[in-house]
């Protein structure tokens, strides 16, 4: 799956960094007060994303395996650098808004793990794109619950005035717990729609499939003891095989 458009729908569909895999939730609760920052948040982010894949992937050959985690911080922190600088001359109040979330990209898990798991181990074309498809994710996850935030909790939309003036805000959406409600929202939304996401996954055969308003609290139990069942059912069915080929020989022999 290194096809360009593959890995681009990998990154904004089938393991979206904030609504499938639940990663980055630090900038994504703390920066989406409003639209604006959300895209320049996620913007910020695929930029450096996209650069740091491309650097890795080219060492990745060169790059020792003890040191790796070290020289990704490196080469990530250098591009959040040069990031930093041209927000804060071209884009000051975006800056301003953002703070110390800009300089804290430097440890997104998002960015470190789509090195590891991704860069590091594959070409650099294929790695520009599976940036890109994760930043593209992550910047329309954060703009979907920005806006949402934005247009329920100020009656405003990327600072223009939407809602009418008897509309009432629901101010606790632009506060600390509105990300959290917006975000369970977003999650109920594709849970009941069957879509990826961290809760539902698909051909889940396990019993947590996602339905976490029915749920005992027995579920985990139930895990273990479905994972154990289908570990003696696998061990079962290599024995039989085994067993099956080892008459087949026999049969053979005899045979000759």
């Amino acid at each position: 799956m290194n096809k360009p458009l593959e890995r681009i729908v990998n990154g904004v569909i089938k393991e979206n960094p904030t609504l499938v895999l639940m990663l980055g939730m630090c900038p994504t609760l703390a920066v989406t007060t409003s639209a604006i920052n959300a895209i320049g948040m996620g913007i910020s982010t695929m930029a450096v994303l996209i650069m740091s894949n491309l650097m890795i992937s080219a060492l990745r050959k060169v790059i020792p395996g003890g040191v790796r985690m070290p020289a990704y911080i490196v080469i990530v922190a250098s591009f959040v650098t040069i990031v930093e600088m041209l927000m804060h001359a071209y884009v000051l109040s975006l800056y301003n808004s953002l703070g110390v979330y800009i300089p804290l990209i430097v440890v997104n898990c998002i960015i470190l793990g789509r090195a590891e798991s991704y860069a590091s181990k594959n070409p650099v074309i294929p790695s520009i794109f599976d940036g890109l498809g994760m930043g593209l994710g992550f910047t329309i996850s954060l703009t979907i619950i920005g806006m949402i935030r934005e247009l329920l909790g100020a009656g405003t939309l990327f600072g223009f005035q939407i809602m009418p003036s008897i509309y009432t805000p629901v101010s606790i959406l632009v506060l600390a717990p509105g990300a959290f409600l917006v975000l369970a929202m977003l999650s109920a939304i594709q849970n009941r729609l069957k879509l990826p996401s961290a809760t539902n996954v698909p051909h889940e055969e396990l019993a947590c499939g996602g339905n976490c308003a029915r749920c005992t609290g027995s579920a985990c139990s139930l895990n273990h003891m479905k994972l154990a069942e289908a570990k003696a059912e696998e061990a079962l069915k290599l024995q039989e095989q085994k067993k099956a080929a080892k008459e087949n020989a026999k049969k053979e022999g005899e045979g000759k």
